[in-house]
């Protein structure tokens, strides 16, 4: 039996890098995912791993900032599967500029993804939670839920051409704190993991300049300089970067039962850099 037989999670940006490790690592323990890209392609390419290797998932393929978006992804949990235990709020990106240089676009698109779009999903998975909590209370039960938001060390401590996204990330842990409160009283656990350097395609290292990613018709400037890479990964006490695997270990952690008495917290994946 898998430690998470029988819950149901939602896993934002599920299609690449950490959050797909994340869907993965979840499915293979027995929970049922809904998966999420802003592109059909990578979020088929993970539902289709997932089934391959015995799970179960649906996917809801689109923009986490649509204003539709988290009544559909909710909703897809909720036709497929029944209900929603688990809720990853992992969709992001970056889009770097010192401040006087940045603009309300940016500031506003990396508020919106990170913060804004975290807060709509919660906001329509209540309903859901709430009624099924009550309902086991009903009869003598208590279920533990569990939401994970992703946060960074952007947000503990900032980062140099990150207001926006160091901004974002900080009000993620404040959320992730409002809602240990709110919904304690459903057996909701509500906590954060604030990543260090994780290698995925935002982080890698990028000897051309000019390596983007397309979102939504907007291309983002993405990678690290080979030799700032090496610098920030001598500043790790465990000497290299994490992987989007051992990204996913530290989510997995929180949705387990063992975790049942831990909300409110913020957890550092940083390999001993915070």
């Amino acid at each position: 039996m898998g430690t998470l037989d029988g819950k149901i999670a939602l896993v934002s940006g599920s299609g690449r890098g950490i959050g797909r490790a994340i869907a993965l690592k979840l499915a293979s323990h027995g929970a049922r995912v809904v998966i999420n890209d802003l592109d059909p392609e990578p979020a088929e390419e993970t539902l289709t791993a997932i089934k391959a290797a015995g799970g179960e998932a649906v996917a809801c393929v689109g923009s986490v900032t649509d204003e539709d978006f988290a009544d559909r992804f909710v909703a897809t949990a909720v036709d497929n599967y029944g209900g929603v235990d688990i809720v990853i709020n992992n969709a992001g990106y970056t889009w770097d500029s010192v401040i006087q240089k940045m603009t309300d676009e940016q500031w506003d698109a990396i508020l919106d993804v990170h913060l804004k779009a975290p807060f709509r999903i919660l906001r329509a998975a209540q309903p859901v939670i709430s009624a099924r909590a009550k309902a086991e209370q009903a009869d003598g039960l208590r279920v533990h839920r569990k939401i994970v938001n992703i946060s960074s060390i952007a947000g503990l401590g900032g980062n140099a051409g990150q207001a926006n996204y160091g901004a974002a990330k900080a009000g993620i842990v404040g959320l992730t704190k409002t809602l240990a409160k709110e919904w304690g009283r459903y057996a909701v656990n509500v906590n954060a993991v604030a990543y260090g350097l994780i290698r995925t395609r935002l982080t890698e290292a990028a000897a051309d300049s000019d390596s983007t990613i397309d979102v939504q018709g907007r291309q983002i400037k993405v990678g690290v300089n080979p030799g700032l890479l090496t610098a920030m990964e001598q500043m790790i006490p465990l000497g290299r970067a994490g992987t989007p695997e051992e990204a996913a270990g530290a989510v997995y952690l929180l949705c387990l039962p063992e975790s049942d008495y831990i909300s409110g917290q913020v957890v550092v994946c940083g390999g001993g850099y915070s």
